[in-house]
């Protein structure tokens, strides 16, 4: 059995940025299949866009951390209807891409 997880963007850049903590961690148990990563475009777009305004990485920095990320983790398509987290708007992306996914549900390993 594996379980799925859907990483934030905070969660992204943290393990981006140092290879010493737990989302590093995490990502890495994703990118050699321990775990099943999920993610939606709409996360993707908003760790590029984080990546090239606030840390101010280039345009092709930012794309190859995004390609990186999808190269090992299953795409799902959200309707960005669904309103979880009213404190925070952004996070029903998140909230959504895990429902999709079916995060936290355990699967067959494929």
């Amino acid at each position: 059995m594996q379980y799925t997880a859907v990483f934030d963007t905070n969660i992204l850049i943290s393990a981006l940025l140092s290879t010493n903590g737990n989302p590093f961690r995490c990502l890495a148990l994703a990118k050699i299949g321990q775990i099943e990563s999920a993610t939606c475009q709409e996360i993707m777009n908003e760790f590029g866009e984080k990546l090239v305004s606030k840390f101010k990485f280039s345009e092709e920095m930012a794309k190859a951390a995004v390609e990186e990320v999808r190269s090992f983790s299953r795409l799902v398509k959200i309707s960005s209807e669904l309103k979880a987290v009213p404190a925070d708007s952004d996070d029903d992306m998140v909230i959504e891409c895990a429902v999709v996914g079916s995060v936290g549900q355990p699967h067959e390993n494929h």
